[in-house]
């Protein structure tokens, strides 16, 4: 399992990114699992359904399953260290979100996905290693590759499989 971060600013398009290259990978045979962190309290539970109802009821902890999909739904804030464990039966695990625990993490490469030459500016001197930069702008001044996964998902997912799994 080779974790892998999509970092950016809100709306600068890391979804978009990690979907499009979830896509490629996965037509490569990869199996890619995605941690997304939330910073605001939110819930993937339906008020009024069962699994609600058990969470209300208190408990911590509620498995549902169907012949398609099995969720669970934890009533915790969970380690990312613990997630990527929960995610070891991947080959690839993106991770958005949890940005000051892996910002100078130097295990975990990044894709940085900016805006704006301010934003590519700022992203270099926050996190560590970036090994390309993605989305709607290309950097100047920087020997970092340059993929646009909206565009070409597979000069990016080339760039993955170099990265992670041909050192």
């Amino acid at each position: 399992m080779q974790p892998i971060s999509v970092v950016g600013t809100k709306k600068s398009g890391k979804t978009t990114t990690i979907e499009n290259l979830t896509r490629e990978l996965t037509k490569r045979g990869y199996k890619v699992a995605v941690i997304k962190h939330i910073n605001k309290d939110f819930s993937i539970d339906t008020p009024g359904k069962d699994t609600w109802r058990y969470q209300q009821a208190g408990a911590k902890t509620i498995v549902a399953t169907g012949p398609n999909q099995t969720i669970t739904i934890e009533k915790n804030t969970t380690p990312l260290a613990d997630l990527l464990e929960k995610c070891r039966d991947n080959d690839i695990v993106f991770i958005e979100g949890f940005k000051k625990i892996v910002a100078q993490n130097l295990i975990i490469p990044k894709i940085a996905v900016t805006k704006n030459q301010s934003e590519a500016e700022n992203t270099q001197k926050t996190y560590s290693p970036i090994i390309a930069f993605s989305g709607p702008h290309h950097p100047k001044k920087t020997s970092i590759l340059y993929a646009d996964a909206t565009k070409n998902s597979e000069k990016l997912s080339d760039t993955i499989e170099k990265v992670l799994f041909k050192n």
